[in-house]
C-alpha cells in the first residue's frame, strides 16, 4: 500500500481469524495495534477453548483465499510446510438431489484444519512490529467519554489474576470477538437503542470425526479432494462431507438443520454414514483408522445484527465477523465473509485517511452490511427448505420462496445436463465470488426455467406481474451491492466422464 501517516492505537477484541485479518489491515493505519483474547495461544497448531467449532471442517472459498493471499503473501506455503495438501487435479465428487457431478478440481487450493490456519496467520501477524497480543484477558466493558458519544478504550481483566482490572486506551476499538460478543449489551448500557437482530432459527447440528490414513493407503490423499453429499430437505437425510487436511488425516462431517442432530456415538455415526445415498464414503472410511470419536456442535439460531440502522453510534467503535452476523457452517462462508469485510474496512480506512469525513464508523457499518447481505440471503434460501427452520425478523426476506425454487431448478438443470460452466457459476455464487444476480439475469432465467415443466410453471408465474421479465426480476430480488464483488471467472472442474 502507499505509505500513510499512522496515528493512534487500535484495539481488537478477539484473536481468531476475523481478528487476525483485521489486525493485518489496521496495522497499516495505526501506530499501535493490540489484540485481546481470553485464551492463551498455543505454541503449536491446536484447537483453543475459545473456538469450540475449530475441530470441525473449515475452508476459505476462492474469494477468501484471494484476499488472504494478498494480505499475507505466501501464507499457503506455510500451510504446506505444516503438511497441508493441495486440491489441484484431485477428484471432487458432488452429489445433490438431482444427481452427481464428478471431476478434477482445477485450482491449487490448500486444505487445512482451523488450528493450522489460525496458527499460520497468527505467526504472520506476530511478525508485524506494531502489533501486540494480550492473551488471557477478558474484556469487561467499553470505556467511553462522559456522554458516551465516543469509545476511548476497553476495560480488561487478566484471567490469571482474578479481580485485577486495567484500562487500555484506544482511538478505535474493533469487536471481532465472534458469537460470544457482548457488544449489544455494552451499547445498551451506554444508553443506545440497539435494533433487534434478524434470526434464522435453524436448530442445526453437525458431527465430525477424524481418521488417519494407514501408510499403505496414503495414495488416497493424492487421488481425492472431497466427496460431498447434500442433504435432502424433502426426506430429511443428513448431508455428508469427506475430505483431507494436513498430514494424511481425513475428516468426515455429518450435518442437518431442523433439530434432528447427527450422532456423536461412534457406532451410530458410522451407521449414519453407511445410510448416505452413495456408499463411496463408507467404503473408504472402512479402510481408515479412527483418530477421534465423533464430536458434535450445535447452533440453535443464526443472527444478523443491524448496527448500521442505529440513529446514533459512538465514534471509535466498529464491529465485524461473527460479532455482526453468523452463518450456517456447512457453506464455509464465515471466514470468507470475514476476509471480504477486512477488505471493505481497508478501503474505508484508505479513503478516510486521505479525506477525513464525519460519521466514518457508520459508513463502515453500512459497507459491512452490504458484504453480509448476499451470504445471509443464500443461507436463508437454503435452510428454510428444511422442516422446523423459521425466520424471525421485523422485515420479511424479499421473495425468498421464489429464490429457493429458482436456485434448486438451476442446480437441477446444471446437474442433469452435466453443464460444468453452469455448475461452476452456481458454486461461484454460493462461495461469494459473484453476485446471485449473475445467475438470475433474464436470459439465464429463461433458459433454466424452460428446461423443465416445473420451471415453465414458475416462469408463467413471473408473467403474471405484467412487466418485462427484467423489470419483474428487479422487483422480486434483493439488490446486492455490485461493489461487494470482484471480477472473477470461475474455473469449471474437468469432467471425469
Amino acid at each position: 500500500m502507499n505509505t500513510v501517516q499512522k496515528k493512534g492505537t487500535a484495539v481488537i477484541i478477539g484473536g481468531s481469524i476475523a481478528g487476525l485479518l483485521t489486525a493485518r489491515v489496521v496495522s497499516d493505519y495505526y501506530e499501535e495495534v493490540l489484540i485481546i483474547d481470553k485464551d492463551q495461544f498455543p505454541e503449536q497448531p491446536e484447537d483453543r477453548n475459545g473456538t469450540p467449532q475449530a475441530f470441525h471442517p473449515h475452508r476459505f472459498t476462492q474469494r477468501g483465499k484471494m484476499i488472504t493471499a494478498r494480505l499475507f503473501p505466501g501464507y499457503e506455503d506455510d500451510l504446506l510446510a505444516q503438511g497441508s495438501p493441495s486440491s489441484l487435479n484431485k477428484t471432487i465428487h458432488n452429489t445433490n438431489p438431482h444427481g452427481s457431478m464428478v471431476g478434477k478440481y482445477p485450482r491449487n487450493d490448500i486444505k487445512f484444519s482451523r488450528a493450522v490456519l489460525e496458527w499460520v496467520l497468527r505467526k504472520r501477524v506476530n511478525q508485524i512490529t506494531n502489533v501486540r497480543f494480550f492473551p488471557n484477558h477478558d474484556v469487561i466493558h467499553l470505556v467511553s467519554n462522559s456522554d458516551h458519544t465516543t469509545v476511548t478504550g476497553i476495560q480488561v481483566r487478566e484471567r490469571r489474576h482474578q479481580g485485577q482490572q486495567s484500562t487500555l486506551a484506544a482511538d478505535m476499538v474493533f469487536d471481532a470477538s465472534g458469537r460470544s460478543s457482548k457488544l449489544s449489551a455494552w451499547l445498551e448500557e451506554m444508553g443506545y437503542d440497539v435494533p433487534t437482530p434478524d434470526f434464522l432459527k435453524v436448530d442445526l447440528g453437525y458431527s465430525t470425526r477424524r481418521y488417519k490414513l494407514p501408510s499403505h493407503l496414503t495414495h488416497l490423499a493424492d487421488e481425492w479432494d472431497a466427496i460431498v453429499m447434500a442433504g435432502q430437505p424433502t426426506n430429511g437425510t443428513f448431508a455428508g462431507c469427506f475430505s483431507f487436511i494436513e498430514n494424511n488425516v481425513a475428516e468426515m462431517l455429518l450435518y442437518r438443520p431442523g433439530g434432528h442432530f447427527p450422532p456423536t456415538d461412534a457406532q451410530e455415526f458410522e451407521q449414519a454414514i453407511a445410510g448416505l445415498p452413495n456408499p463411496i464414503i463408507s467404503d473408504i472410511l472402512q479402510q481408515l483408522e479412527p483418530l477421534t470419536p465423533p464430536r458434535g456442535f450445535r447452533v440453535p439460531k443464526l443472527y444478523r445484527q443491524h448496527y448500521e440502522r442505529m440513529q446514533q453510534w459512538p465514534a471509535g467503535l466498529l464491529v465485524l465477523g461473527d460479532a455482526f452476523c453468523i452463518y450456517d457452517p456447512i457453506f464455509g462462508q464465515g471466514m470468507t465473509v470475514a476476509a471480504i469485510e477486512a477488505e471493505a474496512l481497508e478501503g474505508c480506512l484508505k479513503q478516510h485517511w486521505n479525506e477525513p469525513q464525519p460519521h466514518f464508523e457508520q459508513r463502515v457499518l453500512q459497507k459491512i452490511q452490504e458484504v453480509i447481505e448476499p451470504a445471509w440471503w443464500l443461507n436463508c434460501a437454503n435452510d428454510l427448505q428444511w422442516e422446523g427452520v423459521e425466520y424471525i425478523s421485523a422485515e420479511p426476506l424479499k421473495e425468498i420462496s421464489w429464490g429457493q425454487k429458482y436456485m434448486d431448478l438451476y442446480l437441477k438443470h446444471a446437474t442433469t445436463t452435466q453443464d460444468w460452466k453452469l455448475y461452476g457459476l452456481y458454486w461461484a455464487v454460493n462461495t461469494l465470488s459473484i453476485s446471485p444476480s449473475e445467475i438470475m439475469k433474464p436470459q439465464m432465467v429463461t433458459t433454466v426455467l424452460n428446461a423443465s415443466e416445473e420451471g415453465k410453471q414458475l416462469l408463467a408465474e413471473l408473467n403474471l406481474y405484467g412487466n418485462s421479465l427484467e423489470e419483474t426480476l428487479e422487483q422480486l430480488l434483493p439488490r446486492f451491492s455490485p461493489e461487494t464483488f470482484v471480477e472473477y471467472e470461475p474455473q469449471p472442474a474437468q469432467n471425469d466422464n
